[in-house]
């Protein structure tokens, strides 16, 4: 038998709301206080309760693991050909295109394709799809940006014993990957277990280097090769070059030898742009340039001595701590001393006391960075002691054309933005980098940021000057990305800048010839004395005749008695 009950409702009563109704308060219970029940009790003093809805955890258990990403490459195969034609043999990939080539439905295809395509044409070329429509309001809104920067990477050297980041070098490529010089700067540093290994980082990966650059002598600087990236060059601790090819892995392909090589620490190493891309040049404190070829490294192809006095004696040479070379002028190159003074070198001169062209003199201690603009080559920025300052190589006799102000601690390095041609950076040794543009703030950087409580000692901006890279005394490298207004060229700035320095160029000219002025004056003044030979005796008798002379006028005047006028 099937038993069944029928519901039956109406739909209207189904998913009916509900209706709430506000009703007094009702009492339900009522238990009243027994005091006899008072002895069982304990009171409790505070009577705070924390109650929290997640559990309580520990700060091992809250942070998550580290990820470890691992970079793993497939190998892309051709495919999509018929079973019976082999795509590696050129002659059946051939034959088998001109076939299909020959098939009167791919005919028919190209041809409907090609007229939709010559549609799409002739409209992209009767309309600008990228047309700006309102440039010049976006551009007064970038205008009134402030300024500002964000950390987006920190990269921390991965030994327990800390070193210097030295030098920092971009990739060509893109700038995915960065080429950080560890080395210690300290006079006699004895720490144990120290290493000399330098490290190739990749931005996706920040936790772990892509590749370490292994050797028996710490690099000070390192540098890519902008012809062959897998080449990269350093300048060692102990005066060697030597240099790595990345696709090899982390020894080095060839070093110089010691008796041949610089006699102390390698500041500078750079690429030149030869045929052959294998050309380099490096300057160190020894007070030597020194050219190398990587394909014979025994030794060096020419020399320099930085010799002022033009003797070309090594004992008069000026230490160079620091290197700039562009290639907007291929034979000319500028070193930083550590007395302070800026050479400028001409490598195509005949004989080596002509090959130093030029010395500027304006900084107290010694040059840390010096770069040649990269919009107007005879511009060139140079940071020391307590400032930076900017110089013309048109003037030579005198200081320079603009300068920052003097800050309470020491500039440690400096460099040109590569898109704004007013724009360039300066590292201080109280962690703060400073952003100047001196189309807007001369007295003032446009932006400070402090960047880290340790000195900073690198600075290295990508070609798109967006990202900067500063390396501190710790061996932290912070990645810095700056706003659009810092990194972004606007309509005439190039042109504003050009003038803005020829004014100050010429401002320092007249400045120059007006000194030279007052010289001549006083080099005529001092001869001119030379010359009169004043006698004594007769001095003092038309003084003594002066003084008499005012004496008796004034016992006439006393008397009443006329003044005599002299006839």
């Amino acid at each position: 038998m099937e038993i069944k009950w029928e519901y039956t409702r109406k739909r209207s009563e189904f998913g009916r709301p509900y209706n709430f109704s506000d009703l007094p308060g009702e009492v339900t219970v009522d238990i009243p206080p027994d005091p006899s029940l008072a002895d069982d009790f304990i009171p409790q003093d505070p009577v705070d309760v924390a109650i929290q809805e997640g559990p309580v955890m520990a700060v091992h258990e809250v942070n998550t693991e580290q990820v470890q990403v691992t970079s793993r490459g497939v190998n892309h195969v051709e495919g999509g050909w018929p079973k019976h034609v082999d795509p590696r043999n050129q002659d059946m990939t051939t034959r088998f295109r001109e076939e299909v080539e020959r098939d009167e439905t791919y005919i028919r295809s190209i041809l409907r394709l090609s007229t939709l395509m010559e549609h799409c044409i002739r409209q992209n070329n009767a309309i600008d799809i990228y047309e700006e429509y309102f440039g010049e309001d976006e551009e007064e809104e970038e205008q009134e940006e402030i300024p500002s920067a964000k950390t987006i990477c920190v990269l921390r050297d991965p030994n327990v014993v800390r070193r210097m980041a030295t030098h920092l070098s971009w990739h060509p490529d893109a700038c995915k990957e960065v080429a950080v010089a560890y080395c210690s700067l300290d006079f006699q540093d004895k720490r144990r277990d120290m290493s000399f290994d330098s490290y190739i980082w990749d931005l996706e990966n920040p936790y772990k280097p892509e590749l370490t650059l292994m050797l028996s002598s710490p690099v000070v600087t390192l540098e890519y090769n902008p012809k062959d990236w897998h080449h990269v060059l350093g300048g060692c601790y102990n005066g060697q070059i030597v240099y790595w090819d990345t696709r090899k892995g982390g020894l080095t392909i060839d070093v110089t030898p010691v008796e041949l090589s610089h006699r102390d620490p390698v500041y500078g190493a750079i690429w030149l742009p030869s045929r052959t891309g294998t050309e380099c040049f490096s300057a160190s404190t020894d007070g030597q340039v020194l050219w190398w070829d990587i394909r014979k490294l025994s030794e060096p192809s020419e020399r320099l001595v930085l010799d002022i006095t033009r003797e070309d004696q090594l004992k008069n040479a000026l230490g160079a701590i620091s290197l700039d070379f562009s290639l907007s002028m291929p034979t000319k190159f500028l070193v930083g001393t550590e007395q302070g003074s800026i050479i400028n070198c001409n490598r195509d001169a005949k004989t080596p006391p002509e090959k130093i062209a030029n010395v500027f003199n304006g900084h107290i201690g010694a040059v840390y960075a010096v770069a040649r603009s990269p919009f107007f080559p005879k511009v060139f920025l140079s940071v020391g002691d307590w400032t930076a300052r900017i110089w013309s190589e048109e003037i030579l006799d005198s200081s320079s054309i603009m300068e920052t102000k003097y800050h309470t601690s020491y500039l440690m390095d400096g460099c040109w933005s590569p898109v704004k041609p007013a724009v360039f950076f300066t590292a201080r040794s109280d962690g703060t980098l400073d952003v100047w543009d001196f189309l807007f703030h001369q007295k003032e950087p446009s932006l400070s940021l402090r960047v880290s409580n340790e000195s900073l000692l690198s600075l290295c901006p990508q070609d798109n000057g967006r990202i900067i890279g500063c390396g501190t005394t710790r061996g932290t490298v912070t990645l810095l990305e700056i706003s659009s207004g810092l990194c972004t060229l606007r309509k005439n700035e190039k042109s504003l800048t050009s003038t803005m320095f020829e004014r100050e160029a010429r401002r320092e000219k007249i400045l120059q010839d007006k000194q030279k002025e007052l010289q001549v004056r006083q080099q005529l003044l001092a001869q001119a004395k030379k010359e009169e030979k004043e006698d004594p005796q007769e001095t003092f008798e038309q003084v003594r005749a002066e003084f008499f002379s005012i004496i008796t006028a004034e016992k006439r005047r006393r008397k009443g008695e006329p003044e005599e006028v002299p006839g």
